[in-house]
């Protein structure tokens, strides 16, 4: 069948009035009938209904790439109503953290502008960190533990230099400040294990923070 929209688009001459256009259904899908006037002024985009492809997104599973896969969000664990999601490792730790009892709220740090600087050799470069998490350690609601998490998927040949610039460095240095709450750096390497790491951690965390604070033992 003979498709004159696509083979034909141009009615008018550029130099001309134009009187006359195609037309096209209210789907924005042309019915290849030239109607003897001016179109009207409207938002339209005439494109041609795509065939129905079946897209194995299962296929993309632990799949270390970028992706453009999301995930919808418990409102009362975080303000985004979608994460976007890099890896299925990363979906996995947003169920885990919505459904542990001690996390108050989560987010993805994507376009959030939190960046970590540090140095690979003689190179510095940016640490994007994948999520801040909210923890009750312990010491009430209005001193919640900003706990930062790294999903690990994978390894890059930088990995080191930022995990030692995260527990040397930031997470000290931070504290020390005592303006921006208290801060803790969190790895997670196995996705299978991450409920029970999770939870080990916050555990750790809360510990530590006992033990700074009871008087010394004889």
């Amino acid at each position: 069948m003979e498709n004159q929209f696509f083979e034909k688009p141009v009615l008018n001459s550029p130099y001309d009035f134009p009187a006359r256009h195609w037309e096209l259904d209210s789907a924005g899908q042309p019915t290849q009938r030239i109607v003897e006037s001016r179109r009207r002024a409207e938002f339209i985009t005439p494109i041609p209904k795509p065939r129905k492809q079946k897209v194995a997104q299962d296929s993309l599973l632990f799949d270390q790439g970028l992706s453009t896969q999301t995930q919808e969000t418990d409102a009362r664990r975080c303000h985004l109503n979608w994460v976007i999601l890099d890896s299925d490792w990363e979906a996995e730790f947003c169920r885990v953290a919505e459904f542990q009892p001690r996390v108050r709220a989560y987010v993805k740090n994507h376009n959030l502008g939190f960046e970590i600087p540090y140095r690979c050799a003689s190179e510095m470069r940016t640490y994007l960190p994948d999520f801040i998490v909210l923890v009750d350690d312990g010491q009430g609601e209005e001193d919640l533990l900003h706990l930062i998490v790294e999903i690990k998927g994978y390894r890059r040949e930088d990995a080191k230099e930022k995990k030692a610039t995260m527990e040397t460095s930031w997470v000290p240095g931070v504290n020390n400040l005592k303006q921006y709450g208290r801060w803790a750096f969190a790895e997670f390497t196995d996705v299978f294990q991450m409920q029970t790491d999770f939870g080990k951690k916050v555990e750790a965390e809360f510990d530590k923070m006992i033990d700074r604070f009871a008087p010394p033992r004889i």
